[in-house]
């Protein structure tokens, strides 16, 4: 491995940081100014690099824009003061992978320095392919029958029912029929019918004549014409008023409609896929939904699988889309590690894909670090995942009271299994007593009020046992070294 270059023309900040990282096991070169690490830089390469923001002879913003140049992969530590809030705005906004208030705890410099090394030792081994992915991706057995589908059906006229839940990619996978089709040249146009008002959606889809209706001062082309030589998308057709299904059926039926206040018959050459995530059966038998246009829409059913029947994707989705909004961004790509995918992959995604990529991009703009851990994901996707823990291939799932079960009852479930049954007086008395007691006064948060006193006396008696040494007492608690720094700050325990 390569050396840690620390920068900071503070003779005593490099010594300690030096020392520390010694210790840890970690080479480390030290420099006083910018200057000597630009001109290092042209012969060899760090493995992490940690600078000092204000310096004689250049500030570390400017090194760092400097080695983003010329290496956009090496991950820069910038050192500021803890009021400097621009410096650190600034930092991350030039491709800091993150940065340290001074004075700093220096067991948490070196832990976040280790996490710097462990990214950059990953991008040495390349751990992901950096080649650009289709929008439709899955390698799971529903979805390889979605690809093998949309080959037979593409290059055919025939109507489609794409079917699935919300958030599945029904849409994606129109445009890809419409890609792959004869149609291709022609334009490709989608309406979700359930979010136009229901007095507009006639015009929508067939365009009306001047003088149609009050406002209608001019002639409009609906979509329908707007589609003509290629596919029209009519998306959430379930939710298409009674009384426009009869129109649509005419259409699909001798393929000609009429504008709205039109006399004249428009000939429709356009291929129609519809989608929906409801059961258009049932909406049938309830009278909402016509059986004949049914029979007309579903000629070839196409049903996309929810992510929870596709779980070995989520890796590969993961990865698709934190690449894809680090380059809408224009930042570094981050990605999971092992204990947070390992929760993401527990989590059931009632909102699918899209649930998913909406998580990614959330992790793009507030994970801190480049490899985002299990305390970096959003807290309602730990608490539901954590319960159920599915590991992806490949990865180990977290153990019981890693980061995302470490706090609150589970931890307490945790202990209790550890230790023998208390008496009448022991502890969980006690704790039954006092939430008793908190929910008669009618006090708020009161499963977070007992959490945190659990956490701290918890990590206070593991502090005593390995006499403050952080990362072992992190070691005996089963939680992650970054999970218990910030229990620490969180709870007050540092002061």
């Amino acid at each position: 491995m390569k050396p840690i270059w620390v920068v900071d023309d503070d003779q005593s900040i490099r010594f300690v940081l030096g020392k520390a990282l010694e210790r840890a096991g970690l080479p480390v070169r030290l420099f006083a100014n910018a200057r000597d690490v630009q001109t290092e830089l042209v012969r060899e390469q760090p493995q992490v690099l940690v600078s000092d923001i204000r310096m004689p002879g250049g500030s570390g913003i400017e090194l760092l824009q400097e080695v983003k140049r010329a290496h956009p992969t090496l991950p820069v530590i910038i050192m500021t003061a803890y009021s400097d809030l621009d410096s650190a705005v600034a930092a991350f906004q030039s491709g800091a992978f993150e940065y340290l208030s001074k004075p700093f705890d220096l067991d948490k410099a070196v832990d976040l320095i280790q996490r710097a090394v462990d990214e950059s030792l990953r991008e040495q081994d390349g751990e992901e392919a950096r080649t650009e992915t289709p929008e439709l991706l899955g390698q799971a057995p529903a979805m390889q029958d979605v690809f093998r589908a949309i080959g037979r059906l593409s290059p055919s006229q025939v109507t489609v029912l794409i079917t699935g839940e919300s958030g599945t990619g029904k849409e994606l996978v129109a445009r890809a029929l419409h890609r792959h089709s004869p149609r291709a040249a022609g334009p490709f146009v989608a309406i979700n019918t359930a979010a136009i008002p229901r007095d507009l959606l006639e015009s929508e889809l067939f365009g009306h004549e001047r003088g149609a209706f009050t406002g209608a001062q001019t002639a409009r082309r609906g979509r329908f014409e707007q589609a003509e030589g290629g596919t029209l998308f009519l998306d959430e057709i379930g939710d298409m008023p009674y009384e426009l299904q009869t129109r649509l059926l005419r259409v699909l039926s001798d393929g000609h409609f009429y504008r709205v206040g039109g006399h004249q018959p428009i000939r429709a050459h356009v291929r129609v896929i519809a989608a929906t995530h409801q059961n258009l059966e049932h909406r049938v038998r309830e009278g909402q939904f016509r059986e004949d246009l049914f029979h007309r829409l579903n000629v070839i059913r196409l049903r996309l699988p929810a992510l929870r029947e596709r779980r070995e994707d989520i890796t590969l989705l993961v990865r698709h889309f934190l690449r894809k909004s680090a380059r809408d961004l224009g930042v570094e790509t981050k990605r999971l590690s092992d204990a947070a995918l390992a929760v993401v992959h527990g989590y059931a995604f009632p909102g699918n894909v899209r649930e998913l990529e909406n998580l990614c991009h959330w992790l793009t703009v507030m994970a801190p670090g480049l490899t985002v851990d299990v305390d970096d994901l959003p807290p309602e996707l730990r608490q539901r995942g954590a319960s159920e823990v599915v590991a992806p291939a490949g990865v180990e799932a977290a153990p019981a009271g890693v980061e995302a079960a470490a706090a609150g009852v589970e931890a307490a479930a945790g202990a209790r299994a550890a230790v023998s049954p208390p008496d009448a007086d022991g502890w969980e008395q006690q704790l039954a007593r006092d939430a008793r007691a908190l929910l008669r006064a009618d006090q708020p948060d009161v499963m977070q009020g007992l959490a945190e006193r659990f956490e701290r006396v918890v990590i206070q008696a593991a502090l005593e046992h390995t006499h403050g040494r952080r990362i072992e007492a992190a070691l005996r608690l089963g939680i992650g070294r970054n999970t218990i720094t910030r229990k620490i700050q969180d709870l007050g325990l540092d002061d």
